[in-house]
């Protein structure tokens, strides 16, 4: 294969600008957001609680750009009704939005999505002084009633199950009457990149963070500017893709790569060399290129690049040890538990381990690589099929969760003329296969 594609917006990114712009002191436009569930599910979110999303004209590309205008003092009639989806920055970043707003605002989601953990953030938001109510359950569904403001100051939290339990947090602070100074407690946070990911979109809009002291946020108080921006493609769903050019020993380019960003997909770059691939930067136009054996390695803190890297190692000649990443067990499946299920059900060798995965050479063989409606495994299983004959991957439209058109996408790069057909197991919840 010899391809290039072109990638849509970070939904990292987009999400975090949707939020910042309904807390701004004016209207603010995104450029090139991304367009997806988990992005549509966020707009919804804030229209709830009296946002104002218009869609414009795009300079480049299909996907509207967007203009916010501001929660308004009147947000409208409660009790509202908020669906996460399975979307951890709609049922993380929301609630404490929704603290600022007067009235009862319920949020619920996918089945899913009430076993991913919420405790911190609910236990935060009470010690904030919030209502809320969760009927014990320390998860999805819940209610919370605000007041109109918060007052904010000290918190500490524990945070080593999920970055966004910070991020979360951080997004609203600077709206708190007195700021905020946020202390992690507990075992180590994980994805750290995504949380320096937040305080450079909070310094970009104005917002004081001082972050010089380890596991401590401090925010002050005031307003936060108005802002034109142009969100970055998403390098994490970038990696399926590259990942092709790898196991084919094609090559793969991909427009519009960042020089410099807080996005954790960028690490790409550093780690498909260490898989015999060549990468090469020129510009703004990534080329990865597969060489003549795949390896494996030693790989620490991937976050949410480990399922395509996943797939990757058990391609890979040698051994893999996958590290750091135990927080994956509560993301939209457990993804460790799950990769090693349908990796080893091709007829793979992996294993779980305390805090990640260990995946040894076998030859794999065709079969159904279920997804467990979590759009990484979904990509995960497609890298498989490239050179494995006979992968079906159930649900391949869970992959619309971060980029809604992947099926197609993934056809017109890989050369693959798979078609998209209706699943025969409808009590998967399918959407097809590839």
């Amino acid at each position: 294969m010899d391809a290039e594609v072109s990638i849509p917006g970070s939904k990292s990114l987009t999400n975090r600008f949707l939020i910042l712009a309904a807390l701004a002191d004016g209207p603010s436009i995104i450029r090139r957001p991304l367009a997806s569930r988990d992005t549509a599910l966020m707009i919804d979110a804030l229209r709830s609680l009296g946002a104002v999303v218009e869609e414009l004209p795009a300079d480049s590309g299909s996907v509207p750009d967007l203009r916010v205008h501001p929660l308004a003092p009147d947000s409208g009639p409660a009790p509202r009704t908020i669906d996460c989806g399975l979307a951890g920055t709609v049922m993380r970043f929301v609630p404490p939005l929704a603290g600022l707003v007067p009235g009862t605002t319920v949020f619920d989601g996918d089945p899913h999505a009430r076993r991913r953990p919420m405790d911190s953030i609910i236990t935060a938001l009470r010690e904030l002084g919030l209502h809320l109510d969760d009927a014990g359950a320390g998860s999805l569904p819940f209610s919370i009633t605000g007041g109109g403001g918060i007052r904010g100051g000290r918190l500490a939290i524990d945070a080593s199950a999920s970055s966004q339990f910070v991020s979360a947090l951080l997004l609203v602070g600077a709206r708190f009457t007195d700021g905020l100074h946020l202390e992690h407690v507990g075992a180590p946070v994980p994805s750290l990149d995504h949380i320096r990911m937040t305080v450079e979109v909070l310094r970009a809009v104005g917002v004081a963070v001082d972050d010089s002291v380890p596991n401590h946020w401090r925010i002050t108080p005031g307003k936060i500017n108005p802002f034109d921006i142009t969100v970055e493609p998403d390098l994490s769903n970038a990696g399926p893709f590259l990942a092709a050019a790898v196991v084919t020993g094609g090559t793969v380019r991909v427009r519009h790569w960042p020089g410099t960003t807080t996005q954790v997909g960028d690490r790409w770059r550093s780690i498909l060399p260490l898989l015999g691939a060549s990468v090469d930067l020129d510009g703004d136009v990534l080329t990865v290129s597969g060489g003549p054996t795949l390896r494996g390695g030693s790989f620490a803190d991937t976050s949410e690049l480990a399922p395509t890297l996943a797939a990757l190692c058990a391609l890979a000649t040698t051994p893999s040890m996958l590290t750091g990443i135990a927080h994956l067990r509560g993301h939209e499946t457990d993804r460790l538990a799950a990769l090693v299920a349908e990796i080893n059900g091709l007829g793979g060798d992996a294993e779980e381990t305390a805090d990640g995965l260990l995946i040894r050479p076998a030859a794999l063989h065709g079969g159904v690589f279920h997804t467990y409606d979590d759009h990484r495994m979904a990509t995960a299983g497609a890298i498989l099929g490239l050179v494995v004959e006979g992968v079906e991957v159930e649900n391949i439209g869970t992959t619309a969760k971060t980029m809604p058109d992947f099926p197609g996408r993934w056809a017109a790069v890989t050369g693959t003329a798979h078609p998209l057909r209706q699943a025969e197991n409808a009590s998967s919840g399918a959407d097809g296969l590839l």
